[in-house]
C-alpha cells in the first residue's frame, strides 16, 4: 500500500474543500471496496478524507409525501432493516440483504456502494497489463481472457466489465435521485445519468465530479413500488457477485392488466441496466408468462456473448420472467 495523508473532516464543506485543494484524494467512509483497492495497489491515493462523522445516516421522509431521503453514510444494514424502506421499497430492503455477508453490510456505506468498482478479474491484477479502466488505452483483457461474470449489453470494445452493486440495480429500477455537494454547491444527478456505459473512457465509471461528495439518495413517492422484488442469480447462497440479476416493479389492473412496470438487470452491463423495452412491452398486457417472456425477449434482443458469457443472455431472459411471475403471484 502507498503512503497517504489522512484527515477527518468535520463538516460537508471542509470534505468537499480538502478533496479539492489535494490531486489523488478519496473519500473515506465505510471502506469496504476503497480499503481492498488500496492493498492491492489498484487504488494508489495520496490523501484520505474521513466523512464517517458527518451527519448523513439519516433515513427519513420528504417533506410533502414526495417520498424518502437516505443519507449517504447510513449503513447498509440499517436501511434494510428501516420500516420506511421494507414498506414502501422492498426491492432495495431485498437488494442490501442480497449483497455481501452482514458483517460487510454492517460497515458499507449507501454512497460507498454508489460508487462500488467493478470486480472484473483484470481490473482487480496489477499484474495484469491489459485493463484499460486501470490503464486507459492498455486494452481489455477480458474481450479475449475469461469473461464469464462480463457484460451482455451497452459494452464496447475498450471495456466489458460490470457493475457489481445489488443495491444500484433497485435504485435504477426506483428513478433515485442523487445528491451531491461540491465547490460549486449542491446538484442532484438521476440515477439514469448517475453511472455511465464504458464508451471510449470506462475508466471514468460516474458522473461524480472529482470534487464532490455524495450527501444523500432520494427516492421518489411510487405507490406500486410496495409490490417490487429483487431477483439475484449467483453461483453460491451468499457472499457472491450477482450472475444476473432483477429488480422489478408492477401496476396491476382489476383484470390483471399491466397498468405500469419498473425492471432494472444487474450483472449484465457497466451500469444498472434500466429494462426500457421490456417495460414499453409489458404495458396493458395480460399479466403471464407469455407477456413476460416476450418483454425479455425485446429487452435482450440486443445483446452480445462472449465466449464464457453467452449463456447469460437466456439466463437474463429467464430471470425477468421469474421475477415479474413472483411479483404477480404476490398481488394473486
Amino acid at each position: 500500500m502507498n503512503p497517504f495523508t489522512y484527515i477527518k473532516a468535520r463538516d460537508a464543506s471542509q470534505a468537499v474543500s480538502g478533496i479539492a485543494a489535494k490531486p489523488q484524494t478519496k473519500f473515506l467512509g465505510g471502506g469496504t471496496n476503497l480499503i481492498d483497492l488500496m492493498k492491492m495497489g489498484v487504488e494508489t491515493p495520496a490523501q484520505l478524507i474521513d466523512i464517517t462523522r458527518l451527519p448523513l445516516t439519516q433515513v427519513e421522509e420528504l417533506p410533502g409525501g414526495k417520498g424518502v431521503r437516505i443519507g449517504a453514510l447510513a449503513r447498509n444494514s440499517d436501511v434494510a432493516e428501516h420500516s420506511l424502506i421494507q414498506q414502501r421499497y422492498p426491492v432495495l430492503s431485498q437488494a442490501f440483504l442480497a449483497g455481501a455477508s452482514p458483517q460487510l453490510r454492517n460497515m458499507a456505506t449507501v454512497g460507498g456502494n454508489l460508487l462500488q468498482r467493478t470486480r472484473c478479474y483484470y481490473f482487480y491484477d496489477p499484474a495484469f497489463p491489459k485493463c484499460n479502466k486501470r490503464n486507459p488505452g492498455s486494452g481489455c483483457g477480458a474481450l479475449e481472457g475469461y469473461n464469464r461474470i462480463h457484460a451482455i449489453l451497452g459494452q464496447s470494445d475498450q471495456c466489458i466489465a460490470t457493475n457489481p452493486s445489488d443495491m444500484n440495480v433497485a435504485l435504477a429500477a426506483l428513478d433515485a435521485v442523487v445528491r451531491v455537494q461540491g465547490p460549486k454547491g449542491e446538484r442532484e444527478i438521476p440515477i439514469a445519468d448517475f453511472h455511465r456505459l464504458p464508451g471510449s473512457t470506462p475508466n471514468i465509471e460516474t458522473n461524480l465530479q472529482p470534487d464532490e461528495l455524495i450527501t444523500a439518495i432520494d427516492l421518489p413517492a411510487i405507490p406500486f413500488a410496495a409490490r417490487s422484488h429483487y431477483l439475484k442469480v449467483r453461483d453460491r447462497a451468499s457472499y457472491a457477485f450477482a450472475i444476473v440479476s432483477v429488480a422489478a416493479a408492477l401496476e396491476l389492473g382489476a383484470d390483471r392488466k399491466i397498468t405500469a412496470a419498473r425492471i432494472a438487470l444487474g450483472g449484465v452491463a457497466h451500469k444498472p441496466w434500466r429494462a426500457q423495452k421490456a417495460e414499453k412491452e409489458l404495458i396493458g398486457k395480460t399479466a403471464d408468462e407469455k407477456t413476460f417472456r416476450a418483454a425479455a425477449e425485446a429487452e435482450l434482443a440486443a445483446a452480445k456473448g462472449y465466449k464464457h458469457n453467452s449463456f447469460k443472455i437466456e439466463l437474463a431472459k429467464r430471470s425477468i420472467v421469474r421475477a415479474l411471475s413472483t411479483l404477480t403471484a404476490m398481488a394473486s
